[in-house]
């Protein structure tokens, strides 16, 4: 630790608001605790849960760095107490629950993973909050099996761009909503089988023309609330509902009788405040089932723009304006 600085530059929150309280700070450089590797950043994600930090909605669990940013990619400098796996100079990409926006960042060893060959850092860093989060929905929660069908909402961003490929990649049909024809024909080039444009079309009715009334076997939605009862409608019997955010609302109104007659199940779930031990086993997964996928080219990381680390306002800017398709990736 001796040839490390005792200080780096890193991007805090000076108060919940706009992107304009993001502010370039220097900071004490964190220290690796057991189990733990400190990585020289490269390169950050910049995903939707950092927004909703930002504005004071969604706060770090205990004991994370209160700095955004939930996923980096970098070299291994230095390994805590009991540390293995890893060593020095390797050059990993890492799921982390704060910190991100940082020149230095830890991580727990189970939740990082080597860069995937033919991968730069900034490609790399756009991978482990999306990857992880549609591993566990998609495919450990919703079970999405070969020959299903799939409906994913949002599929021109960050999340949606990882989905379709995945999918794709294990044999599943794809249908997709976004917001635009542009973002539409984003989400055919990757392979999305029928895009929809949610502001000319009702997902429902395509859905039930593309599936000749069945509906679809898995839903993955970000929207929640204003979505609920039309994806109710949608799901076939046997339907799962995997929801991973709430961006149209928290409360809805749903017929309970639908749900027993199609026999659905419904499930939600958060990532950040997972167990190292739970997040260590989805990277497992993914280091097994999808690097080889990502190298081959079969999957490929989908970046919208790349800014400095001080741009972190404007990274946040963009994504609030929904303009982007695919992943903001903070350089530093």
């Amino acid at each position: 630790m001796s040839a490390l600085p005792a200080r780096m530059k890193a991007v805090e929150i000076a108060m919940p608001g706009g992107p304009e309280v993001l502010r370039l700070v220097e900071r004490p450089l964190p220290q690796p605790g057991a189990g733990e590797a400190l990585i020289k950043v490269a390169a950050a994600g910049v995903n939707r849960p950092d927004v909703e930090q930002r504005k004071g909605t969604y706060p770090p669990p205990p004991g994370a760095s209160d700095i955004p940013g939930l996923e980096i990619a970098g070299t291994v400098v230095a390994l805590g107490a009991g540390a293995k796996g890893l060593s020095v100079g390797d050059a990993v990409c890492a799921l982390v629950s704060g910190g991100g926006y940082a020149e230095y960042c830890t991580a727990p060893v189970e939740q990082c993973l080597p860069i995937p060959k033919g991968l730069d850092a900034a490609a790399a860093a756009t991978l482990p909050e999306t990857f992880f989060t549609v591993w566990q929905n998609v495919f450990d929660r919703a079970r999405l099996k070969a020959g299903e069908t799939i409906l994913i909402h949002g599929g021109s961003s960050g999340i949606g761009v990882t989905a379709i490929q995945m999918a794709k990649a294990i044999g599943a049909r794809v249908l997709a909503t976004a917001g635009s024809a542009d973002k539409c024909a984003a989400c055919a080039k990757l392979g999305a089988d029928r895009a929809i444009n949610y502001n000319t079309e009702d997902f429902v009715e395509v859905v039930k023309t593309e599936t000749k009334g069945k509906g679809v076997e898995v839903i993955l939605d970000m929207v929640g609330g204003k979505y609920f009862e039309r994806n109710i409608a949608a799901l076939a019997i046997d339907g799962r509902l995997s929801l991973i955010a709430l961006l149209g609302g928290r409360e809805a109104k749903i017929d309970l009788g639908l749900v027993l007659r199609k026999r659905l199940t419904l499930t939600g779930s958060v990532l950040r405040a997972r167990t190292v031990a739970e997040k260590g086993a989805i990277a497992q997964s993914l280091h097994r089932e999808i690097w080889p996928l990502i190298e081959s080219g079969k999957i490929k990381p989908v970046i919208d723009s790349r800014m400095p680390l001080a741009d972190a306002a404007k990274a946040h800017a963009r994504m609030e304006s929904s303009a982007h398709i695919g992943k903001i990736v903070l350089t530093v």
